[in-house]
């Protein structure tokens, strides 16, 4: 039996880096001395009053068809909490809740772009862009952000790199995997690209709540951005709900009502108890977050103390997230080859941060989404590695 041509398209030339990250749950399954630092999963517990919220909502029999579009309270809660980042007014009419942040970034890039149309992806990216753009028909046309360069964009490369075909710009901000967070210059450059020519932007703010210093700035809010940008997140990282999935799309409201017809025929609507539970959780949950930051701060400077003792490994320091990347160039030109060597050595699995984009390649990505004492014994054995 044959399948569609659209199968093709799901997959992706990193795929094969996760691999690892198979494994090592396997090999921890039973019972072996491993160390997982390849998946942004958050250790800590989903706050209790965000818990006891999904619990009296299924109580209460919230078990039923809900919304397409999301519940008008929560998503009054996303437009409130945009608003304050954007600085400029969102209104819920703006907020489509959907499965997550890549169910948001799926359904969006379906509705933006389709066949011949070209999307400029600023390189590194997270794993799923990809195959989200290449579902459309699309191409994405990588736009490097060079080692060398701290992978901050460059600029004229992007202005360069666009085309008649060009239809949007798409980037993570704060970066998955780099961590770096765009500064004013940078997000003021793109806005001037996108609307010289036309373009929508679509920037994955997942992040957004964990950066390490200053206000994290929101390209919508910038003169002319309003009209052209849709921001994808959710409360997976920030408080602490990755298995929740439950996320969000914000743009103009004629791209909403497109996003509700594709909620028709695919979610019809997320759980009422779950979405009773993340706008608690945004309405609330500030003190969470703030504890959340600053535990990943923490680990951050603890993983960066215990690897400059390490052999010919520099590291990026992160400005936001909860991943941090190190050069392996030196020991290995394949980070592919040095993760497996590392982990069959030590138990430590890491990813190989080049299935984020060849401006990665020859680095590896290490998570510190775990407790302090099992993170610090991880990363000796990673010094412990690299100087023998």
């Amino acid at each position: 039996m044959k399948f569609a041509p659209f199968v093709g398209s799901l997959g992706g030339e990193g795929a094969e880096a996760w691999a690892i990250l198979t494994e090592s749950r396997a090999a921890q399954e039973r019972g072996e001395d491993v160390i997982i630092l390849s998946i942004g999963d958050p250790d800590f517990e989903t706050p209790t009053f965000v818990v006891n919220a999904a619990i009296e909502a299924l109580r209460a029999g919230d078990t039923h068809y809900t919304e397409l579009e999301g519940r008008s309270s929560l998503r009054s809660a996303i437009a409130e909490k945009m608003s304050h980042t954007s600085g400029v007014e969102i209104g819920p009419d703006r907020v489509t809740v959907l499965a997550g942040a890549q169910n948001a970034f799926y359904s969006t890039c379906r509705c933006l772009f389709g066949q011949g149309d070209e999307v400029l992806v600023l390189d590194p990216a997270y794993v799923t862009y990809e195959a989200g753009i290449a579902s459309t028909g699309a191409t994405q046309v990588r736009v490097r952000q060079h080692a060398h360069s701290g992978f901050r964009p460059d600029i004229d490369e992007l202005a360069a790199s666009v085309t008649p075909a060009t239809r949007g710009i798409v980037f993570s901000n704060p970066s998955n995997p780099t961590g770096v967070t765009l500064n004013s210059y940078e997000l003021d450059a793109i806005a001037n690209i996108a609307i010289q020519n036309d373009l929508w932007v679509l920037v994955d703010e997942v992040y957004g709540d964990l950066v390490f210093d200053g206000v994290y700035r929101s390209i919508v809010g910038l003169p002319g951005m309003l009209e052209r940008t849709v921001t994808v997140s959710s409360v997976s990282k920030s408080y602490a709900m990755t298995g929740w999935r439950c996320g969000w799309a914000v743009g103009p409201p004629a791209l909403m009502e497109h996003l509700r017809r594709m909620t028709l025929i695919t979610l019809y609507g997320l759980p009422g108890f779950v979405m009773e539970a993340a706008n608690v959780a945004i309405r609330e949950g500030s003190e969470d977050v703030a504890r959340a930051r600053e535990t990943y701060r923490r680990r951050r400077d603890l993983v960066l103390e215990i690897l400059a003792e390490a052999r010919n490994l520099p590291t990026l320091v992160p400005e936001a997230g909860m991943f941090l990347m190190a050069d392996v160039r030196a020991h290995n030109d394949d980070a592919n080859v040095f993760a497996w060597n590392l982990y069959r050595s030590t138990g430590v699995s890491v990813l190989d941060a080049g299935a984020f984009g060849s401006a990665a390649r020859g680095w590896i990505r290490i998570s510190y989404g775990i407790d302090e004492t099992r993170l610090a014994e991880a990363c000796r054995r990673i010094v412990q590695f690299t100087n023998n």
